[in-house]
């Protein structure tokens, strides 16, 4: 390799950026944090009511701002300074997550308390994504965009394995209220990682550019762009049908493997493994050809990963299949991320983000679909439509849309 081609692949690498790797360092410590809440969060339901509706009806009021607040947050996020914004976010759910554990430690007395801070704290986290994967890009030069957008992947991935492993740990020696002060202490890591960051590193925007700024803008331009079109409906086909294995797991465990909760626990683990070897070799900053190619290929994959591990006879070849699960899944998502982002110029990035950030809202409908199908036909065939749909309705969606492949 000559020494240009060495500086190039170096250039592409976005943890050269000292801004970015200072936001990601913030980022990870706030999102092992968010982790460890997640496991308190559901712990604290069973303690304080002993009711699985209770437990259902708090995280519907967890995920349902997540859809519902995706689009306006992208038209914040095209509209004012994106690192200021992610500040006041984090300062309100700081705020919102000490409530928690004070709440927590009071007993159910004032539980719908409880549901309405948890409520307002996921309005907020719901704003938080589509802003911060729009300022991502910000923190590192052009070259370096897909090395950052893998990377802030990776350590998403990365505290979802160490979350909820420190939680359980920390739940057999401590009240779950502390678990919730120490998630909340912890959110000082992104907020000063964002206090750190130049505020040359994040565009500018002028009243003249807020004013300009519509919803109707972003539409008009995927309107226009049959790629970017496809790259929306490709992302809604595993979203349905194959990120739902998560919810769907502890029943192809028990009924397939006759695995209890230790085997069920340790798939998932696996998967995220495999996860975490997509993000990183995506996080190198090797440039990639063909990323049409790629994603098409990656949900073929996926949906294959599925079927082989339905098809497993024992742990050592399910545990093999989840760790492809993981891998492809992640590949998939990732590229997916990119690519978008890629073709999106920045002023727009935002609002088209936050249209794509909505796929996430058809995973709760796929496991509902999944389960309707375990429930009638057996757990055998809800996994058998998992990855055959994957597979089957990409193929369909292939046809009538040719242009991703040559993207």
């Amino acid at each position: 390799m000559s020494n240009l081609d060495i500086q190039s692949q170096t250039s592409r690498f976005a943890m050269n950026s000292r801004v970015f790797q200072i936001f990601m360092s913030g980022s990870l410590v706030t999102r092992v944090g968010d982790w460890m809440d997640l496991v308190a969060l559901n712990w604290a339901v069973l303690q304080l009511t002993n009711s699985p509706l209770m437990l259902g009806v708090v995280n519907a009021c967890r995920l349902l701002p997540t859809f519902l607040l995706s689009v306006p947050a992208g038209l914040l996020a095209d509209r004012y300074d994106r690192r200021k914004l992610l500040i006041f976010i984090q300062i309100g759910m700081m705020f919102l997550t000490f409530c928690l554990g004070y709440l927590v430690d009071i007993g159910p007395t004032l539980f719908w308390a409880f549901i309405l801070i948890v409520t307002l704290r996921s309005m907020l986290a719901a704003m938080d994504s589509p802003i911060r994967n729009a300022l991502v890009p910000n923190l590192v030069s052009p070259n370096a965009m897909s090395s950052a957008i893998a990377i802030n992947t990776l350590v998403i991935n990365l505290s979802r394995i160490i979350g909820p492993a420190l939680a359980g740990m920390l739940l057999a020696i401590t009240d779950i209220a502390n678990i919730f002060y120490i998630n909340a202490w912890g959110t000082l890591g992104v907020l000063i990682s964002l206090v750190m960051i130049r505020s040359h590193a994040v565009p500018k925007f002028t009243k003249k550019n807020r004013e300009k700024t519509t919803f109707r803008e972003a539409v008009d331009y995927v309107k226009n762009q049959p790629s970017v079109q496809s790259l929306l409906m490709f992302a809604i086909v595993p979203m349905i049908f194959g990120f739902p294995y998560t919810t769907m797991m502890p029943l192809f465990a028990r009924d397939l493997l006759n695995l209890g909760p230790e085997g069920f626990g340790l798939l998932l683990s696996i998967s995220s493994i495999g996860a975490l070897a997509g993000g990183t070799w995506l996080s190198l900053g090797k440039e990639i050809k063909g990323a049409g190619k790629w994603l098409i290929c990656s949900i073929m994959g996926f949906g294959l990963s599925l079927l082989f591990f339905i098809a497993a006879q024992n742990f050592l070849q399910a545990g093999l299949a989840m760790f492809l699960v993981g891998l492809t899944s992640q590949t998939y998502r990732t590229m997916s991320r990119i690519t978008l982002q890629m073709h999106v110029p920045d002023q727009l990035r935002g609002r088209v983000l936050s249209i794509a950030l909505m796929d996430r809202g058809f995973i709760p409908l796929g496991a509902i679909l999944l389960g309707a199908i375990a429930t009638w036909a057996g757990t055998s065939w809800a996994g058998i439509v998992m990855g055959g749909g994957c597979i089957a309705i990409t193929s369909i969606i292939l046809t009538v849309s040719r242009q991703i492949w040559n993207l």
